[in-house]
């Protein structure tokens, strides 16, 4: 890999390839899980939750779309924090990507193992992540692909889920005008930022900023993309498992999309949502390693990580070393750590991360296509009264891994410039 280091990425992607791997980040496992937690901080007001998460993603997808267009390189919000705001604010955004974005890693596998093989759920977990590693780091391309397929499935099984539910004679449609408890300002806010975990997927697409072609059209084409078929397949899902379960029992339901199919009068279809699951899982996976493996080999080039982590292979053109380096630390938490809070304190690193990209969208000139300011202002705003929001556990281990970072970087030595 003699030469490798300072080597570019292969710009390979269009939009459709963009827009399946923002899905595939997407529509995962969260659609099969974040909905439980989210009506029982929620409760009654759940789609409420869900319209607030769509208004701050809304507002984070504009600004990063109109961002990565104006520097199309690996990195996402670690980039333009970098050259909008200044050094340390960019390192805080790609810190907290990296550290939230690894516990999501290690959560997507166990739910593999816990919906593939329940009994050897950590074994299957460590062995998906090191083929999925292995897909990867053959090229962004066959990554694409299979992405491409894994999104294929997932739909086709929450339309099968949602139509069972809706056409069922079992559905008593009263229930989505509800007879459960009501929420808060504060349980709303909660849910919202649980289920913008299931949201965050998009950032996926502007980290792969330098791997897709003619960037300054594709990208802010297909995050919004991905972005509005995701919000309509989860208001689908969430007004079928009312319909079906309403708020009070989905709110205590493990598994809310098999326990709707099965009181929706088909339970031969749980099997197949459990299949679903695990898929879905897997494509949550998959984006998410190449997610964070672009953030640090970002990084890496700017000599916040090991400088070796800059690697890109000269054959098949992919962070082959960022690639293993994050698998490895990836299967090590699979392995070793009951990941039960990680939704929460996943969720803080990426508010924390959207932050700074709607603080940096408010630095764009008027002749960089900004957007209108009310959007990162929101987006701003919003990022920061739901990371507030979350559970305690999960606000105090954010500040603290976030606090770790910037002492990080205050005792380091001082860089140079950015690397191109």
């Amino acid at each position: 890999m003699t030469g490798a280091a300072a080597g570019q990425l292969r710009r390979r992607l269009g939009v459709g390839d963009a827009v399946v791997i923002g899905l595939g980040a997407m529509i995962g496992a969260g659609v099969f899980a974040a909905f439980a937690p989210a009506a029982r901080a929620a409760g009654t007001a759940l789609l409420a939750a869900l319209a607030v998460a769509a208004v701050v993603a809304y507002c984070n997808a504009t600004s990063s779309a109109r961002l990565a267009a104006r520097h199309p390189r690996s990195g996402g919000t670690y980039v333009y924090g970098t050259e909008r705001l200044g050094p340390l604010w960019g390192y805080l955004a790609g810190w907290s990507f990296v550290a939230g974005k690894t516990a999501s890693c290690a959560a997507m596998a166990l739910t593999v193992g816990a919906y593939a093989w329940p009994e050897h759920r950590r074994a299957v977990a460590v062995a998906a992540v090191v083929a999925l590693t292995a897909v990867n780091c053959l090229g962004v391309r066959k990554a694409a692909w299979l992405t491409r397929l894994i999104v294929a499935v997932t739909l086709a099984v929450l339309a099968a889920a949602v139509t069972a539910c809706l056409t069922s004679t079992r559905a008593d449609a009263g229930r989505l005008a509800w007879d459960g408890a009501a929420s808060g300002p504060h349980g709303v806010l909660q849910a919202a930022g649980l289920l913008f975990f299931a949201f965050a997927g998009y950032a996926r697409i502007a980290t792969l900023g330098e791997e897709v072609k003619d960037p300054a059209r594709t990208v802010p084409r297909a995050i919004p993309l991905a972005l509005g078929v995701t919000l309509v397949v989860y208001a689908a899902v969430a007004v079928a498992l009312l319909t079906v379960l309403g708020p009070d029992a989905l709110a205590r339901s493990a598994a809310p999309l098999t326990d709707a199919v099965r009181t929706a009068g088909v339970p031969g279809l749980a099997p197949v949502v459990r299949v679903g699951a695990a898929v879905a899982a897997l494509g949550s996976l998959l984006a998410l390693i190449l997610g964070v493996s672009r953030t640090t080999l970002a990084m890496a080039r700017d000599r916040h990580f090991p400088y070796a982590l800059a690697a890109v292979h000269p054959r098949h053109g992919t962070p082959v070393r960022a690639e293993a380096a994050v698998g490895a630390l990836v299967v090590a938490l699979t392995a070793t750590t009951d990941l039960t809070g990680a939704i929460g304190f996943s969720s803080f690193g990426v508010l924390v991360y959207y932050a700074v990209a709607n603080a940096s969208a408010l630095r764009l000139g008027a002749d960089e296509r900004r957007p209108h300011p009310a959007v990162p202002v929101v987006g701003l705003t919003g990022c920061a009264v739901l990371a507030a929001s979350l559970p305690p556990a999960s606000v105090l281990a954010g500040l603290g891994v976030t606090a770790v970072g910037a002492v990080a970087y205050a005792v380091a030595p001082r860089r140079g410039g950015r690397s191109s």
